[in-house]
């Protein structure tokens, strides 16, 4: 960025820094928690047929209230709810859209936020909420996690209480560090405090067994509103489809925010077609888990500490210098995440040979170098890459250790 001192710009925005993780163009990229794997040729296909019917019509704005996408979300998320054992009463007005999860998430902050106002996350935890936050002018607090970065409903409705926030961010599984919240959290954070509850579940495809969405706690919870997006487990990033499900009332208010027809004609044809492809889609997901448990299996195998992840990524610790560590894999064409953690990295999922890729480097990393390592495991470590393997699950809230305990195992 220029020198952005010299413009009345707001006194409030001096010195923060844009969003934005490293576009480089190697090999094995598993920085930014994408799926690895691109649409089939089947959904290609269909999204291609769907948007021919379309072009001639461009002429024209889309359906502002973007009524069949509506209606296609609320069948998916039936099927969510239903695979979760749960039944929750959905219905199109309860939904909103928007391109990406993150101008859901403004939506809401817009609507709800604002300057006087107060935002409170648990961090670490997804980077664009302070910046959505502060976008708005609505004041960020913070509140740290434990060590190992879980959360419990009694410190959060300790927390909630103290601060009194106009809006609660909660993300589960959180990123960056994959670990997940009880239902209870959610439930202690909302009861504790007057303002919106926000529950960020981008990465909820990615926990097995399915987990209970926070969308089984709406009824009677006005002020809940649950964030999703088709850009992971849907393997849409480049689609820009996030969306939220709130009580009517609720998706009403973000009417008064929201651009004139802010999601296109394009975009919400090609949502559709992905949604009614969501068995094909969602069919790598049990593949990604699987390479994510093979990623915890081995760095702890090798002397790392391994957080449990119900997401498509890995937090890994016990790294005495996170950005050479970030440097050697990208010498060897792997690009990871260096998230500003002490000691820390993350890696997010990828396919087979990606996978191979990531751990074959970091095997020759430690044979050149083993004090990456901050301490020396007490055994030394292995030289080969394991096979897919499927690890056992450890119970929420478990501290990372080197036996590398993953839940989320199919």
């Amino acid at each position: 960025m220029g020198n952005i001192e010299s413009l009345p710009v707001r006194a409030d925005l001096v010195g923060l820094k844009p969003y934005g993780a490293p576009h480089l163009d190697v090999p094995v990229q598993l920085n930014v928690n994408e799926n690895a794997y691109p649409l089939p040729d089947v959904v290609v296909d269909s999204m291609r047929a769907a948007v021919n019917n379309h072009f001639s019509g461009l002429n024209r704005y889309p359906d502002r209230e973007f009524t069949a996408l509506r209606e296609h979300l609320v069948t998916y998320l039936n099927g969510v709810n239903e695979r979760a054992g749960d039944t929750v009463a959905l219905e199109p007005g309860m939904i909103w859209a928007a391109n990406g999860s993150n101008e859901v998430l403004s939506h809401i902050v817009q609507a709800f936020g604002g300057p006087g106002r107060t935002v409170l996350g648990f961090t670490p935890s997804y980077s664009m909420h302070p910046l959505i936050t502060t976008g708005t002018g609505a004041e960020w607090r913070h509140v740290d996690r434990r060590d190992d970065f879980t959360l419990d409903a009694e410190t959060v409705a300790a927390e909630v209480a103290r601060v009194d926030p106009d809006i609660v961010f909660l993300c589960t599984p959180n990123n960056p560090t994959g670990t997940s919240i009880g239902l209870d959290v959610i439930d202690a954070a909302y009861e504790n405090c007057s303002g919106i509850v926000i529950v960020d579940e981008a990465y909820a495809e990615f926990s097995r067994p399915a987990a209970s969405s926070a969308m089984t706690l709406l009824d009677g919870r006005p002020r809940l509103v649950v964030s999703r997006t088709m850009s992971k487990a849907f393997a849409c990033a480049g689609l820009r489809l996030g969306y939220a499900i709130a009580a009517p009332e609720l998706i009403d208010t973000l009417r008064l925010v929201r651009l004139p027809y802010h999601l296109s004609e394009v975009t919400q044809v090609l949502a559709c077609t992905a949604l009614e492809h969501a068995d094909v889609l969602l069919g790598n997901v049990d593949r990604l888990i699987d390479s994510r448990n093979r990623m915890s299996e081995h760095l702890a195998e090798v002397g790392f500490t391994v957080h449990d992840s119900d997401s498509n990524f890995v937090l890994f610790g016990n790294i005495s210098s996170p950005a050479r560590l970030w440097q050697e894999l990208l010498d060897r064409g792997v690009l990871i995440r260096d998230i500003g953690i002490a000691g820390h990295a993350r890696v997010n999922a990828g396919t087979e040979d990606e996978t191979d890729a990531f751990l074959r480097a970091i095997d020759e990393i430690l044979a050149e170098s083993p004090d990456i390592l901050a301490e020396r495991p007490t055994s030394p470590p292995s030289s080969t890459a394991p096979s897919s393997t499927t690890s056992s699950s450890a119970p929420s809230g478990s501290a990372p250790s080197s036996s590398a305990p993953t839940k989320g195992t199919p």
